[in-house]
């Protein structure tokens, strides 16, 4: 009888002992469930960089994108990167083509922040028209890549006039979370797949002031005030992060986008144009824990230059886009070089299949917009603002966005001061393929579907 009852103690406690291990088990897999959260993307990038070949760019003045310039500088890259960035006195290495770069001007490749080629693509007909998914206030279940059309002939003027090697597309700003960014190079491909920039994160496209509300209040739904826009988005998060907090037994595609802000590993880039509505969306960043990248378009951004500093958010900006609509009112021209004087993170953007094709020339509006009030912001330290500064902004200014040496070499030699009118990229590089040469008809890419503008495309 004894022995009999400590049989059953015995395999009761093994039952126990299986059952926490079993439970441990389930708790351990559930945690592991909930740490794969899908923020990710099934939709894996597949870009292999063009061939290229180990080239020394001599002569030029070089801007580095990081405040640096160097006169007859020389530049080296190999195996799709920057080798090495320096002086007339860096030795060339034997086996490297030399390009003469001498009266001409080198930066890295143009980036832009905020384009919608490929969402809202050439021709502009309704058929071609998917950036905006405006059938709800908040669609963060979308994603950009979606839309992309990669024939958009968009892509490669921006390549040939604009010197542009990656690009962020964004969905439009009807919506109050339009849905997730991609990050793109901006190359040739048949898919987007092969277009989308590797390993670069993710961005939430959000908007707030008069798009959202009018879009919804002419609907007859909420949001159709200001305070509606904050209710909806508020809500939003706290939803969300009830999601983030959960067991995801089932999944929901927005709130995988929101988790994924929510950890860290999603960017919001953040449509506002009054500083007042910038103030309240850090307020609102910091109730439920997320972080503002940039805010784009950002008119009033110089009321609040200190703020956006002390907050490491950037404003990308337009050089003198203004009064088009009430909240662009107090839009001014010396935007730009006010946060500079400021400290803060200025990035130049387009939000325009022709204004991609000349952020340089944008770029310099609005350094003489400063100079003409007496803010002098030196030609280095512009170039950054449509280049390194948009890199950081989109979470890949580790890997290009300046001439540094491991960097891929996304690069562009002007035919003369990038930030005058009268210049042009006379050649351009991504990962160190030569994408673009002016003197060489083979090196002019066209899309299937250009158009036939004056100078472009094959039209006889």
């Amino acid at each position: 009888m004894r022995v009999s009852t400590a049989m059953q103690r015995w395999t009761s406690l093994l039952a126990l002992g299986g059952a926490l291990v079993l439970g441990a088990q389930a708790a351990d897999a559930k945690k592991k469930d909930k740490e794969a959260a899908p923020s990710g993307t099934p939709y894996a990038s597949t870009y292999k960089p063009y061939p290229g070949r180990p080239t020394a760019l001599v002569g030029a003045v070089v801007y580095d994108g990081r405040g640096g310039r160097i006169d007859n500088g020389t530049v080296l890259f190999e195996g799709g990167k920057v080798v090495a960035i320096g002086g007339a006195d860096l030795a060339v290495p034997s086996g490297y083509d030399r390009v003469d770069g001498k009266g001409k001007f080198v930066t890295p490749g143009v980036i832009d922040i905020h384009s919608h080629l490929g969402v809202y693509p050439s021709p502009g007909v309704d058929a071609n028209s998917d950036g905006n998914e405006a059938t709800s206030p908040t669609t963060p279940d979308v994603w950009a890549e979606h839309s992309v059309w990669p024939q958009d002939p968009g892509f490669t003027r921006a390549l040939v006039n604009g010197g542009v090697t990656s690009l962020q597309i964004l969905p439009g700003s009807a919506n109050l979370m339009g849905g997730r960014a991609v990050t793109l190079k901006n190359v040739s491909s048949r898919t987007v797949q092969g277009m989308k920039f590797p390993g670069a994160p993710y961005s939430l496209k959000m908007a707030c002031g008069e798009n959202p509300k009018r879009v919804y209040g002419e609907k007859g739904t909420k949001p159709s005030t200001r305070m509606g826009n904050f209710s909806v988005n508020r809500q939003a998060w706290i939803d969300a992060k009830k999601y983030r907090d959960g067991d995801h037994a089932e999944r929901d595609l927005g709130k995988d986008t929101l988790e994924g802000v929510l950890k860290g590993e999603i960017l919001v880039q953040n449509h506002c144009y009054r500083a007042d509505e910038m103030a309240l969306v850090l307020d609102m960043a910091k109730e439920m824990g997320y972080k503002v990248t940039a805010f784009h378009h950002a008119v009033e951004a110089y009321k609040i230059g200190d703020l956006l500093k002390a907050n490491d958010v950037c404003a990308a900006i337009w050089a003198d886009w203004y009064g088009f609509k009430m909240e662009a009112y107090d839009g001014i021209p010396e935007n730009a070089a006010l946060l500079a004087k400021q400290g803060a993170c200025v990035v130049i953007h387009s939000d325009d299949e022709n204004g991609i094709q000349r952020l340089n020339q944008a770029a310099a509006k609005a350094q003489a917009a400063g100079r003409r009030i007496g803010v002098d912001v030196p030609d280095a330290q512009v170039v950054g603002w449509f280049t390194y500064n948009a890199a950081k902004a989109m979470g890949i200014g580790e890997r290009t966005g300046s001439l540094e040496s491991g960097k891929m070499a996304d690069v562009v030699l002007w035919n003369g001061n990038p930030l005058s009118i009268y210049s042009r990229p006379e050649k351009v590089w991504v990962d160190g393929a030569l994408m673009y040469d002016a003197d060489d008809p083979k090196r002019k890419p066209v899309s299937d579907f250009e158009l036939g503008q004056p100078g472009e495309g094959d039209v006889k």
